[in-house]
């Protein structure tokens, strides 16, 4: 029997379709398990207070330390992958993730978690930004490369959610210890399977700019660190003027000036300065800047607002997540199909309005308001806008980028996201807070319970009021700054 050019052209196709779909799983996976940390802890932190015996602000460090490191590291682990191979460098961020995640899930101590914690985040730091490489080098441009995109945005948008059920079904069912466990199985799973379906590539010439590195990683998780234990307190007590926050955000500023001129001048730069002189880019990241903000804060605000406000459990908090959760999915598929006939520009304006919309329209809810009423609507609007937004910046942030920088490239889109959360967080949590607490004071002589109900709807409905501003301005860097012709997302 003699087959013809066209059906061995045919079995050839599906056998790369098979691969590609192979190789999609394994970085999906990996990408939902690193976002999916994020959250899954929060619902664990009253169980592991009680168990190691953290205080108040110090078991803040469980989430902290965790972000810290995932931050300040992002830029020098995209730079790792570039030089040294972005598949070694994807399983070996499996592999760190992993023995990070069993030895807090057996720690006996405070520091021993909070350590755990940290190499947790420098494993992420690894594997975040050579996902993102991975398809840009893996998938060809045009539908491909769009639907891995879209799979991809979609794990980091669904892990937030599926964080807060899966750890709430594992602290209820199980222990707080299985929100660390739970990812050993999963990240040693896809570290083996990694060489067998993501294309090897070689190692590169060149240095690490350890200059860079340094200033760079540590500016970054000084501002992270600043920004995070700046907010103001739930009983109104400001820290932006404590000696350690300015501190940190003074280290930060001088650090990250140093980073620039470093940068400007460093043969072998962590961060090269040709990346940010596209103006398309360069509006790309400051966008997600904004898309952090949005995620974070809504994530962290609406939490507390449906426990402490409207009595929820851990448990129906996460399940009520779900219609957001679905929102951003549908949106991000549709967002895939369509920026190869529109292009970025549409739907990044669209993705702008619906999520300055919808958390305008979050910022109405009140301490009587219902899930169908106040709350589901909302959600809606703004998971459909922030899926919209998230395909087109990925796309926008590795077009016409050098093969040699797609690591570092999807390693400063990663840095947007967690420095965008925390000033979100940070700004957020000063405007609730300060509301509440004047709230709560200039309300005496009614039922103190109903009284600080009230005071904290105040306070989040003034924290998602300016959380809709930021969207806004998002939309002004989208409508000044994205030129991008359809061509350069398509492959045309």
């Amino acid at each position: 029997m003699v087959m013809t050019h066209s059906a061995i052209g045919a079995i050839g196709a599906r056998k790369n379709s098979r691969h590609l779909g192979l190789a999609l799983l394994v970085i999906a996976t990996a990408q939902l398990m690193v976002v999916l940390d994020v959250t899954v802890v929060n619902v664990a932190l009253p169980r592991i207070q009680a168990a190691l015996g953290f205080s108040g602000s110090g078991l803040e460090w469980v989430v902290n330390a965790y972000a810290l490191a995932f931050g300040g590291l992002l830029l020098l682990g995209g730079r790792a992958g570039d030089l040294l191979g972005r598949r070694r460098m994807f399983v070996v961020g499996l592999l760190v993730f992993s023995a990070a995640s069993l030895a807090g899930g057996l720690a006996t101590s405070q520091a021993w978690l909070l350590a755990a914690r940290a190499v947790q985040g420098a494993g992420a730091a690894i594997v975040a930004p050579a996902a993102l490489a991975l398809i840009a080098t893996t998938f060809p441009p045009g539908p491909p490369r769009n639907r891995a995109m879209g799979v991809y945005a979609a794990m980091s948008v669904a892990g937030a959610a599926a964080g807060l059920i899966a750890g709430g079904l594992l602290v209820t069912y199980a222990s707080w210890r299985w929100v660390l466990f739970v990812n050993v199985p999963i990240g040693i799973a896809v570290a083996l399977a990694a060489p067998a379906v993501l294309p090897g590539d070689a190692r590169r010439p060149g240095r690490f700019d350890l200059p860079g590195a340094i200033t760079g990683t540590v500016g970054v998780a000084a501002l992270v660190y600043g920004l995070s234990s700046a907010a103001t307190s739930p009983d109104g007590t400001s820290h932006w003027g404590d000696g350690t926050v300015v501190a940190a955000l003074t280290a930060a500023v001088v650090l990250l000036a140093a980073f620039a001129v470093i940068e400007t001048r460093s043969p072998h730069a962590l961060l090269p300065v040709r990346l940010l002189r596209s103006r398309d880019r360069l509006g790309a990241n400051l966008i997600m800047l904004g898309v952090g903000t949005a995620v974070f804060g809504v994530f962290f605000f609406v939490t507390l607002f449906v426990q402490e406000v409207w009595g929820y459990s851990a448990l129906r908090t996460g399940v009520a997540f779900l219609p957001l959760t679905a929102a951003m999915l549908a949106a991000s598929g549709a967002a895939t199909t369509l920026v190869p006939r529109i292009g970025a520009r549409p739907l990044l304006l669209a993705g702008g309005a619906a999520s300055a919309g919808g958390l305008y329209w979050l910022s109405r809810m009140t301490e009587h308001g219902t899930y169908a009423g106040e709350l589901l609507g909302p959600t809606l609007l703004t998971g459909i806008g922030l899926g919209l937004l998230i395909v087109p910046l990925q796309l926008i942030a590795l077009a016409r980028v050098a093969e040699a920088d797609s690591g570092v490239a999807a390693s400063l889109l990663n840095v947007g996201r967690q420095v965008g959360g925390s000033i979100g967080l940070a700004v957020l949590g000063t405007v609730a807070w300060t509301v509440v607490a004047g709230s709560a004071r200039g309300a005496r002589g009614e039922a103190s319970a109903a009284v600080y109900r009230h005071a904290l709807a105040v306070g989040f409905d003034r924290a998602f009021l300016v959380a809709a501003a930021i969207a806004v301005l998002t939309l002004v860097v989208a409508i000044t700054t994205i030129r991008l012709r359809r061509a350069d997302l398509s492959g045309g």
